[in-house]
């Protein structure tokens, strides 16, 4: 969430920045709110103040032997007052934090204000697009003879949306995740493994729940009331909720590989079919909990060990920064990493980076104690480090030859007893 204090200091500019997320946001109502909550507050904490006196004021009239019974009544009538306004508050404060949780992250001052995704800021780009001096061939067409997925059974046992890999796809997907991870681990990484269910608090906290619910999968169960992960993220995320860190123990650097679940899937085209976009997938995440002024490092830690992956495997790609209006709820700063995908002819996201600065840490309520004993917010940052469906088409598409065969990259080959080539199927 955004610190109310920014928009009771700067309500004007904090408007105008959020608008360039969405602009039918409108602080009225939380201005509203905040306002009534502090008034009711300050009114209570008078009747207290009051109510002590006047309760003193029997003591010394007890002493004395005088009759208390009018004080006792002025008493009795604050203490109503009190209680009145108390109830008040409960349903006015979950209201306030209803509409506070409705807004987005600030996005930083350097990100460009616009709308479409179209303006996005290309910031890199490495390598060069593939030639081909054959027909090539779009993944769905290479798995004809390759036999790597299998569509079909994948809609029949669970829906359109949900691949299965077989054969040589599940070993060549196992051993990229194996080869991600790797490298990950070698740039300072924790590994963790996590559930693939979690509670509503915790996608709550990094800020997916409520404005994202329809995008979750949720369990149809009275006693089990939970949520497939879209992301790791999620998990990662709520792994120091509610917890005071040390200063010493930041920079925590963590990934996690996990099967991420979206209803998003099923966009119409043929650019889509496959698996461009999928209901199931899987990812490594990056994860990072670090001190405010360190987390601007950290951010770009992290989009070097995402590209050094896609360096390995020899793939194009370029680094997009994205405008306000294309950035995710929760981030301030957000670079999309996109490959080219010869058979899509247009890049695709494979990883994105975002710095969320404190806006989910004030939700899950982490924070870390200063040498000098002052407690803050950490800053929380994200990154897929990669998502391996697309990044699966891109290995494909761009290393595949004449005959149909594709070429393995070579930081691949030992994870797969040192094949070099997968081969069409005969027959």
């Amino acid at each position: 969430m955004i610190d109310i204090k920014l928009i009771r200091q700067n309500r004007e500019e904090i408007e105008k920045k959020l608008k360039t997320k969405d602009p039918s946001i409108d602080l009225s109502t939380v201005v509203a709110l905040d306002q009534e909550i502090r008034e009711i507050k300050t009114k209570v904490e008078h009747l207290k103040s009051l109510r002590n006196e006047v309760s003193l004021k029997i003591g010394l009239l007890k002493r004395e032997g005088k009759d208390t019974s009018e004080v006792v009544s002025e008493v009795a009538k604050h203490a109503d007052e009190i209680h009145a306004l108390d109830q008040s508050l409960g349903p006015l404060e979950q209201q306030y934090i209803n509409e506070l949780c409705k807004l987005p992250n600030i996005p930083m001052d350097d990100i460009k204000v616009a709308e479409n995704p179209q303006d996005n800021v290309m910031i890199k780009e490495v390598g060069t697009k593939p030639h081909f001096d054959f027909h090539f061939l779009n993944h769905m067409q290479l798995n004809d003879t390759l036999e790597l997925f299998d569509f079909k059974r994948g809609a029949k046992i669970s829906g359109a949306g949900w691949p299965i890999y077989r054969g040589m796809g599940a070993r060549l997907e196992w051993a990229l995740l194996q080869y991600m991870i790797g490298i990950h681990i070698k740039n300072g990484f924790e590994q963790w493994m996590l559930p693939s269910a979690v509670r509503e608090r915790t996608l709550f906290n990094s800020g997916q729940l409520p404005k994202f619910e329809n995008q979750q999968f949720k369990f149809v169960d009275d006693d089990f009331p939970m949520y497939m992960i879209p992301t790791a993220e999620i998990p990662l995320n709520g792994l120091h909720s509610e917890e005071i860190l040390l200063e010493s123990m930041l920079p925590l650097r963590y990934i996690a590989y996990t099967p991420c679940f979206r209803r998003e899937a099923g966009a119409a085209g043929s650019l889509e079919r496959g698996l461009i976009r999928t209901h199931q997938f899987n990812k490594v995440e990056m994860f990072c909990f670090s001190k405010p002024e360190e987390s601007g490092a950290i951010f770009d830690q992290m989009m070097a060990s995402a590209e050094e992956i896609l360096q390995g495997l020899d793939l194009h790609y370029r680094n997009m920064l994205l405008v306000t209006g294309d950035m995710s709820f929760a981030s301030a700063r957000t670079v999309d990493i996109e490959v080219w995908l010869p058979g899509q002819n247009r890049y695709y996201e494979v990883s994105s980076v975002s710095n969320c600065t404190d806006y989910q840490a004030r939700r899950s309520n982490t924070r870390f104690r200063r040498e000098n004993d002052k407690l803050e917010l950490v800053h929380t940052l994200n990154g897929s480090g990669l998502a391996t469906s697309r990044l699966m088409v891109a290995i494909l598409e761009n290393n595949q030859n004449a005959d149909g065969s594709v070429n393995i990259p070579a930081v691949l080959q030992s994870y797969l007893n040192g094949m070099t080539k997968i081969e069409p199927k005969k027959g």
